[in-house]
């Protein structure tokens, strides 16, 4: 069993230096040529995706950073609300409440340290 590839953008019929098959006209691929690279829209779709999975991770590591961790949280919301915005995500409005989330977690830092001297807080007070 052969595989014959047609390429019928490339193919010649009077090529004199070919064999007897291309002369016959019978399709056969000049295999000097270069391949042509085809446009691959995979890559874009990835990234498009990963952005949008930043804008999420952005939304929900600001919202817990409210309540544990905030001084961890807080700056790796900000830093990927801000990847997410650079790489043009779909989901623009939860990268920026990512992004305002990340910043209310450093205020709310903020506040604790200034209240009582101490990074670490309670809720029962």
């Amino acid at each position: 069993m052969t595989l014959t590839l047609i390429d019928r953008t490339r193919r010649t019929d009077a090529a004199p230096d070919k064999g007897a098959d291309t002369a016959l006209g019978k399709g056969v691929v000049d295999t000097d040529a270069a391949p042509e690279k085809a446009p691959d829209a995979a890559p874009r779709r990835a990234v498009g995706r990963e952005a949008d999975g930043l804008a999420v991770a952005s939304f929900v590591l600001g919202l817990v950073g409210l309540l544990v961790f905030n001084i961890v949280f807080g700056p790796m919301a900000i830093v990927m609300a801000l990847l997410a915005l650079v790489r043009h995500t779909r989901r623009r409005g939860r990268a920026f409440l990512g992004l305002a989330l990340g910043v209310a977690d450093l205020a709310v830092l903020a506040a604790l340290v200034t209240a009582n001297g101490t990074v670490a807080w309670s809720i029962g007070g």
